[in-house]
């Protein structure tokens, strides 16, 4: 996904848009980067407060910091964000190193992180993440493993800093994506429609995915922790076909907006 968030590529989109009017643009180039950004691109989610009979989705606490390492432990006290914390770039370009994340476990080790961050207050989710797929109007979810929980026992024991590649396991194919029914129960259908079409409408975008967890010990209380551009479909199962339906339902609609 870099390559949509360097100006050069997006002054040639726009430019090529202008001078090419019959040419279908997936998505606006302004709209996709709203998701460069780690600080604005769950603001969407934030604004919604999502809350009805299937659940509540929301976003974890979180906080900036964009420079001066030395002040984060008291910038995290002074916001009342609780221990443990996920540190994660500020920039989400798409590249490896913009998935990396941190999990600091004490105030002293929070001087060891690296601005510009977004600090989230780490959430006990089961160690299951959700993988929410969304192509125009279709949506599929994988699970996914993720972090194990932490318990106050650990908390107090634990110091450091611990790094990690990215949040989830990442799959070789759709296949094996997946994971068994069985570890977790998918949030309600009707909550992510709901959501889905609600972001889509907010954010401007039709190709894009979310993070999604649901709190230990609860039913219907999720959150929201990443969104990303034109994920790494491959491994959606059913891509194919869902991808090729999403553009055989853009050809229609242009094909019924001319002759109509």
């Amino acid at each position: 996904m870099s390559s949509f968030f360097c100006p050069l590529v997006l002054r040639f989109v726009l430019d090529y848009r202008q001078t090419h009017p019959e040419v279908t643009v997936l998505d606006p180039p302004d709209a996709i980067q709203h998701l460069h950004n780690r600080q604005s691109m769950l603001q969407a989610v934030a604004d919604m407060n999502l809350s009805d009979s299937y659940g509540k989705v929301g976003v974890p606490r979180q906080l900036v910091v964009k420079r001066d390492a030395s002040s984060i432990p008291d910038a995290v006290a002074n916001s009342g964000l609780t221990l443990p914390i996920v540190a994660k770039p500020l920039v989400n370009d798409g590249s490896a190193k913009s998935h990396e994340l941190s999990l600091a476990f004490d105030r002293y080790s929070l001087q060891k992180l690296e601005p510009p961050l977004v600090l989230q207050e780490f959430v006990n989710h089961g160690g299951v993440l959700f993988k929410v797929y969304i192509v125009g109007e279709a949506i599929k979810v994988v699970r996914r493993f993720s972090l194990p929980d932490v318990s106050k026992r650990e908390l107090s024991k634990t110091a450091g800093v611990y790094r990690f590649p990215r949040v989830s396991c990442a799959a070789a194919s759709a296949d094996d994506a997946d994971l068994d029914p069985g570890i977790a129960e998918l949030p309600p259908r009707p909550l992510l429609e709901r959501l889905a079409k609600e972001l889509r409408r907010r954010l401007g975008l039709r190709l894009f995915n979310l993070d999604m967890i649901r709190e230990h010990g609860t039913r219907d209380r999720f959150y929201v922790i990443d969104i990303n551009y034109f994920p790494g479909y491959g491994k959606m199962p059913e891509y194919e076909h869902i991808f090729t339906d999403f553009l055989l339902s853009l050809v229609q609609a242009k094909y019924k907006k001319r002759s109509g």
